[in-house]
């Protein structure tokens, strides 16, 4: 089940209730033609995965929650893991950067609607 959040305050309360369990975050718009393809498979993923729980936050609808975490881009998923963001593992990219001197940002984040992506994602951080 894809729980739908429309505010801070149900933001903060859901992340609560997860305890330990991996939170998927898609932020999304109803205009957004990658985000209606990937909505049903994000709700089918919340049927497979039982042990993760699953939300959806509409950015313009709830443009605080899309403010507060940097939403640039739709869709957009952030994961949280004991309600703080889960840092993306870029071990190749590290390593490119720290040759090059360039130490980019922690990656908390990725953009579209890549479904096998995001289910690779999810089974990595389970």
């Amino acid at each position: 089940m894809v729980h739908i959040i429309k505010d801070m305050d149900e933001f903060k309360t859901f992340l609560k209730s997860a305890g330990c369990k991996l939170v998927v975050v898609e932020f999304s718009a109803k205009w957004c033609d990658a985000c209606k393809k990937i909505c049903p498979l994000v709700h089918a993923m919340s049927l497979q995965y039982q042990n993760v729980m699953f939300a959806s936050v509409d950015v313009d609808n709830s443009w605080e929650l899309a403010q507060t975490y940097h939403i640039r881009a739709i869709p957009t998923f952030q994961m949280f893991k004991q309600a703080q963001q889960v840092l993306f593992s870029r071990f190749k990219r590290a390593i490119c950067c720290c040759r090059s001197g360039f130490v980019g940002e922690p990656i908390f984040e990725f953009c579209g609607a890549d479904a096998k992506k995001l289910e690779v994602k999810i089974q990595e951080l389970m």
